[in-house]
C-alpha cells in the first residue's frame, strides 16, 4: 500500500458499508480501502477494543429514556484521551497477522 496510515479505510464486508452510496463517500475521500477478511468478526476494533470497554463502563446502569444511553455513551466517549482510540487502532496490526497465520479463522477462541 502506497498511501500513508492516515489514509487507509478498514470496514469489515456488511451490505450497509459497501453500499454504493458509503463506498462513493469513501472514493471521494481518496481513501484506499483495507479489505476485511471474511468472516473475521474480531478484526473490527470496534468490536475487540471499544464495545467491551464500553460495556463495562455502562455495565449494570439502568437508563429511563434511549436519551439517557445516548448521552451516557457521549459522555464515556468524549471522555477518552486521544490515545485511547490510538491503542485500539495499532492493535489491529498484531490482530490481523494473527488473522493471515490462522488462514482467516477467529482470532479469538
Amino acid at each position: 500500500m502506497e498511501n500513508s496510515p492516515e489514509e487507509w479505510f478498514h470496514q469489515d464486508n456488511a451490505p450497509a458499508h459497501k453500499s454504493t452510496v458509503a463506498m462513493a463517500a469513501i472514493n471521494e475521500c481518496s481513501f484506499e480501502i483495507i479489505e476485511h477478511p471474511p468472516y473475521s468478526p474480531d478484526l473490527a476494533p470496534s468490536d475487540y477494543y471499544l464495545f467491551p470497554k464500553l460495556k463495562k463502563e455502562l455495565g449494570g446502569r439502568h437508563f429511563e429514556t434511549n436519551d439517557d444511553v445516548i448521552d451516557a455513551v457521549n459522555q464515556f466517549l468524549e471522555a477518552q484521551e486521544d490515545d485511547f482510540y490510538e491503542a485500539g487502532i495499532h492493535m489491529l496490526q498484531d490482530r490481523w497477522t494473527k488473522c493471515v497465520h490462522l488462514g482467516g479463522d477467529y482470532v479469538e477462541k
